[in-house]
């Protein structure tokens, strides 16, 4: 990935990308209850954090540097998303952005949130 894409996908509002998740999971039966989940899991935010993250579009950069806690499973978070290994990623913050995009995925894909929450 070149610097300019990196810096872009760094700067993105994340309130701009969350109703595509959301429409992703729609559009497969799934909820937008269960896209919080998959946030809430990932990153430690709860629903108020969350509804200030969209109204105030903070960027995806900001959105997982001040999340209050990766989960410690998310290192079970494998396979190819845009491309690339999910578990290969070397830089931290495009590695935790890639796993949001890799859990929405599969939750879009069917798979039932206990797997999708590596329990």
């Amino acid at each position: 990935m070149n610097d300019r894409n990196y810096e872009r996908i760094l700067k993105t509002s994340f309130a701009g990308v969350y109703p595509h998740y959301i429409s992703k999971a729609e559009k497969k039966g799934r909820a937008k209850a269960e896209v919080d989940e998959i946030i809430f899991w990932l990153t430690g935010y709860n629903a108020k954090e969350l509804q200030d993250i969209l109204d105030n579009n903070t960027n995806f950069q900001d959105f997982f540097s001040n999340a209050p806690q990766i989960n410690p499973n998310a290192s079970k978070i494998t396979g190819v998303i845009c491309g690339y290994r999910v578990e290969d990623i070397e830089d931290k913050l495009m590695q935790q952005i890639r796993y949001l995009d890799k859990l929405v995925d599969e939750l879009a894909k069917g798979k039932a949130m206990e797997k999708i929450l590596r329990k």
